[in-house]
């Protein structure tokens, strides 16, 4: 996943594509910080899951960001924080549909044995464990919970 995105950055490169360069420069930097802080709490480097959990974080961070910059009237900083999300999804596995998410969280339900809302955080932890980056988790807590009712 590192060699595809330091491809990624070359090609990005050559073509001059000042947003996917920008984009892709922060995506190794904060691998490159994730990688410092886990040799400085003894673990080896950052591994594809927990890769795919940045790369979703990231996302997050600049819907809210995108979010925010449209109700204050900056439609143009919302448009490059929607650029770089449609860069970073770029490296992402494909999502998974709302009815296929569904059938995962029934299954991880019956498979654990939860029973209540109180099980809420054993199911989701399951889900971020088994799918990262393949699930919007605040849509599956939502469905989770609607579950577990």
């Amino acid at each position: 996943m590192r060699e595809t995105i330091a491809n990624a950055l070359k090609d990005a490169l050559k073509a001059r594509d000042a947003c996917r360069v920008s984009t892709l420069r922060l995506i190794q930097a904060t691998l490159k910080d994730r990688d410092i802080a886990n040799r400085g709490a003894g673990k080896g480097p950052v591994e594809t899951d927990e890769l795919l959990q940045i790369l979703a974080k990231m996302i997050k961070q600049r819907e809210e960001s995108a979010k925010i910059f449209a109700e204050n009237g900056r439609p143009e900083l919302a448009a490059q924080e929607r650029e770089e999300i449609a860069v970073i999804k770029g490296f992402l596995p494909e999502q998974l549909s709302d009815e296929k998410v569904k059938d995962l969280i029934a299954g991880i339900i019956a498979e654990i044995g939860a029973q209540g809302l109180r099980d809420m955080g054993k199911v989701m932890a399951v889900l971020k464990e088994r799918y990262p980056g393949q699930m919007d988790f605040a849509r599956a807590s939502g469905v989770v919970k609607e579950l577990l009712k």
